[in-house]
């Protein structure tokens, strides 16, 4: 948007600024021609994005290096300073060649909400450049769940990561993000998709069958197309965090992958776009889950820590009744699909927990709302 397009022109003036030479000349143009291709584009398409953020990289590691080589050269005296250590030598050589600038990914499905945007803040503060996707994935919802209504408000998603400092918003279609989707129906038609062997026997991929997989390929794919340094998750989703930490590290994709707290509302609740199908009384009741995981963390720190710096051990069992007999105690929850204390690296459970810890979730509906939960022990 035009937010994208201002923070170019600021972009080019502090290079003409950092660098007065032929070189910020060719970083206008380069900018200005990147600028007018996606001006004049109706969407803005991989492509589009991948030239995009190539066109700022090499933009601002010209700008950084002709500084630094200014500085460099006018620093420079009649007798240089030497060295016979090749260990020197080469970190002379490399002080003139900048890093490139770092780009932060925040992918979304939309409906944002302030979790969300601590994910953007995060992002602002590490990184050069900001990006952020919004797309509703219809590869990670199973037959009968809320992919058609689920809460899609692009206009107001824009506005809010703009106002947060987003640099540039990758909206794709369906279409854009699976070609081969219209031939889905077609026999013999091959389609690449990323699955991570086991993950469906975890509690969250029992109940979901098939999800995991849809999240690790679209996660993948805007990885691909986006290509940032560093990519924040929230630990809501604390499942799917594990499971993209696998991914990174199994397929050797370049990033650094950064698990963010989860935000809550001031009763506890997580906070989420699903929040918004609860009615009165079921945004009422829902707190009950964080309450019930609170008083299992409290169970754990009460008799794993009792017993000195040593520390102790509690069955699993027990802290699965402590959660069990707060969810029962409320009429609105029912259809507890799973509450699960499991290896935090491995999400495989755990019967029972030391002072390594472990992650607690669970899944249940409040009223017609499945919401999910976790804390980490």
């Amino acid at each position: 948007g035009s937010s994208f397009y201002t923070y170019l022109r600021r972009l080019v003036q502090f290079m003409h600024a950092a660098a007065r030479s032929r070189i910020g000349f060719n970083i206008h143009l380069t900018i200005n021609h990147t600028m007018s291709a996606l001006r004049f584009s109706s969407s803005a398409t991989a492509p589009a994005v991948h030239h995009t953020i190539r066109s700022i990289r090499k933009a601002l590691a010209a700008a950084s290096l002709a500084h630094q080589q200014s500085s460099v050269l006018s620093n420079l005296t009649a007798s240089p300073p030497h060295s016979r250590s090749r260990e020197a030598a080469g970190l002379a050589g490399t002080c003139l060649v900048p890093p490139p600038p770092s780009v932060g990914f925040v992918p979304t499905m939309g409906a944002l909400h302030i979790g969300h945007l601590s994910l953007v803040r995060a992002a602002r503060q590490r990184n050069d450049i900001v990006v952020s996707s919004v797309f509703v994935n219809p590869s990670q919802f199973a037959a009968g769940e809320d992919y058609g209504t689920y809460p899609r408000q692009l206009e107001e998603d824009v506005r809010m990561l703009s106002s947060e400092g987003v640099d540039f918003v990758f909206a794709p279609n369906n279409d854009e993000m699976y070609p081969s989707s219209a031939a889905e129906n077609q026999d013999n038609v091959p389609r690449t998709f990323v699955e991570l062997e086991g993950f469906d026997e975890t509690s969250e991929g029992k109940s979901r069958p098939g999800h995991f997989r849809g999240v690790a390929t679209v996660v993948t794919k805007l990885l691909n197309i986006i290509r940032p340094t560093d990519a924040y998750f929230g630990q809501k989703d604390a499942a799917q965090s594990c499971l993209l930490r696998s991914v990174v590290r199994d397929l050797d994709i370049d990033v650094t992958m950064h698990i963010c707290p989860t935000l809550r509302e001031d009763d506890g609740l997580a906070m989420s776009s699903r929040n918004a199908y609860l009615n009165g009384e079921e945004r009422q009741s829902a707190p009950v889950l964080y309450r019930a995981l609170r008083s299992a963390e409290e169970l754990y720190r009460s008799r794993v820590y009792a017993v000195g710096d040593a520390g102790g051990r509690i069955a699993s069992s027990e802290l699965l009744s402590t959660i069990l007999n707060i969810l029962n105690s409320d009429s609105l929850v029912h259809n507890i699909q799973y509450v699960s204390i499991d290896d935090k690296n491995t999400m495989w459970p755990l019967s029972d927990v030391g002072t390594d810890g472990a992650v607690i979730s669970l899944a249940c509906e409040v009223g017609s709302v499945r919401l999910i939960d976790n804390i980490i022990l």
